[in-house]
């Protein structure tokens, strides 16, 4: 494997450092448009084909086909070269964190704010942190992988590997924890949302990667560079649609948002703290440990906002939840990453 695409070239672009600026002008954009042209909104959300929404699905596509491009499943065979931090990354993801957001979600949305937010939501409020929960981060990581000195071959097979067991696994646990919740999911569109927004892009993905491979590494990379902000975009334009059908929501109760965003803090400082310390235990090094820990706590919120939309509807409290993730991925990435970085000198006295 060349150089090059040990970390897909990851950087930290400028739409990525300030996704947190963009997302609160989508807010306001969204919510501004909404209310002076609610037609038009109606409109593109009768676009549905199958409980698909047309407009979004192609949006979806662009927005994860670019991120999936980085994958090399081939990295898959490096594995066995970090069993342990593999190992804890696989616990963390899979075996805690979808069920630490359902317990936390219990706590924070049917109990403590209870009272204060819309009855008629709060189980779609639930839905919409397990579905952020249940995606582990597969782009990102990268770059935050890329910021606190990560093993970049390591965090390449634990993302591939994750990526392959979501494949299988995400629709099964999902539906489990929503079962779990009382929450009825249909499994048709369930599947159907795998299909489109895992399965098909994941194969197109890999398709188009070998081909512009075959023209060398510096066209990848300039093909990667180059698309890369469509990929931004569409998730900007996927927010100004999603908050347009939100606003009166939120201009109704606009601490809703904190309300949905305190279990998602709770849940990343838990889930890369335990990743953190775990890896630590079993006698990892500091360069694997990181990436292990970066990517338990954030999350594939691309496949989470799709998948709401597509099981609940576009002005659902699910696809609501799904975005407030978006809202704080980068701050709160970025403190992990300073926390991780500070700690170096601790970690390696204990292995």
């Amino acid at each position: 494997m060349s150089g090059g695409s040990k970390t897909g070239g990851a950087s930290m672009s400028v739409f990525e450092r300030y996704l947190t600026v963009w997302v609160f002008l989508c807010i306001l954009i969204g919510v501004a448009l909404g209310q002076v042209l609610p037609g038009v909104f109606q409109a593109i959300g009768r676009m549905e084909l199958a409980r698909v929404n047309i407009p979004v699905g192609l949006l979806i596509w662009v927005m994860i086909i670019p991120m999936l491009l980085r994958i090399d499943f081939g990295a898959l065979h490096q594995v066995k070269d970090h069993w342990k931090g593999i190992g804890v990354t696989l616990f963390v993801n899979w075996a805690v964190k979808p069920f630490s957001m359902a317990l936390l979600a219990w706590i924070f949305v049917r109990q403590v704010f209870a009272p204060y937010l819309p009855a008629d939501q709060i189980d779609s409020y639930v839905a919409g942190l397990i579905l952020l929960a249940a995606a582990p981060c597969t782009a990102m990581v990268f770059v935050w992988s890329r910021l606190s000195d990560g093993d970049p071959y390591f965090t390449l097979s634990q993302v591939a590997l994750n990526d392959t067991i979501m494949i299988f696994a995400f629709a099964p646990i999902v539906a489990l924890l929503l079962g779990m919740a009382s929450i009825s999911v249909p499994w048709d569109t369930l599947f159907t949302s795998v299909v489109l927004y895992i399965v098909i892009p994941v194969i197109l993905a890999q398709l188009w990667r070998k081909r512009l491979l075959a023209g060398g590494e510096a066209q990848f990379q300039r093909v990667l560079a180059a698309i890369g902000p469509y990929s931004v975009a569409a998730l900007l334009l996927t927010l100004v649609l999603l908050f347009a059908f939100q606003g009166a929501a939120i201009l109704r109760q606009p601490l809703i948002i904190a309300m949905l965003a305190l279990p998602i803090l709770i849940q990343v400082f838990f889930n890369s703290a335990l990743a953190y310390w775990l890896n630590r235990a079993v006698g990892e090094k500091h360069n694997v440990a990181c990436p292990s820990a970066l990517i338990g706590a954030s999350n594939f919120f691309e496949l989470a906002v799709a998948a709401a939309i597509s099981l609940f509807g576009f002005n659902s409290g699910a696809a609501l939840a799904t975005v407030v993730g978006v809202l704080i991925e980068v701050p709160v990435m970025l403190l992990v990453v300073k926390v991780v970085n500070s700690t170096r000198g601790w970690y390696e006295r204990g292995i």
